[in-house]
């Protein structure tokens, strides 16, 4: 029960895929915001400001949404390379709960295994979770698969 809501569907959906890519390419795709337009497999990504690449736990940047609102997501996981996990929230308000996840495995082969979590069990925006309902794994692996495409071309 998730705002008294009664709800079966799991709250955490990932997706993995292995990228023909080293881990630094990968991760500096998903680390510079301005990247992430090019890989949103949701389409709900319209575009950044420069000069916020993530760095670190605690940084936080901003996004334009397709619809023209600012999420803020603020940075709660962080290891150059390997991990990065936000928090998006709208500007001057607290996270609602839910977080984005990616976990980089280099491969012996020079590839990289790339996760993609969305976790939204703590969600408690009740107008916020049809959109989480929808965020599924073939989602995420629009993403990863976007995100595959531009790694590989280098």
């Amino acid at each position: 029960m998730a705002g008294g809501v009664a709800d079966s569907q799991p709250r955490v959906v990932s997706a993995s895929r292995d990228i023909a890519a080293p881990a630094d390419r990968i991760f500096e795709l998903i680390a510079e915001p301005t990247n992430q337009p090019r890989w949103d497999g949701n389409d709900n990504l319209a575009e950044a400001g420069a000069g916020q690449r993530v760095r670190a736990v605690g940084h936080a940047f901003e996004m334009t949404l397709t619809r023209g609102s600012v999420r803020v997501n603020r940075v709660v996981e962080f290891a150059e390379d390997r991990r990065i996990a936000w928090l998006p929230s709208e500007p001057d308000a607290d996270p609602p709960g839910h977080l984005w996840r990616w976990e980089l495995e280099p491969l012996p082969d020079g590839g990289t295994r790339v996760t993609h979590t969305y976790d939204w069990s703590r969600l408690d925006d009740e107008d916020r979770l049809p959109r989480a309902r929808a965020t599924t794994p073939d989602r995420l692996r629009a993403s990863l698969d976007r995100l595959a495409a531009l790694a590989e071309s280098g």
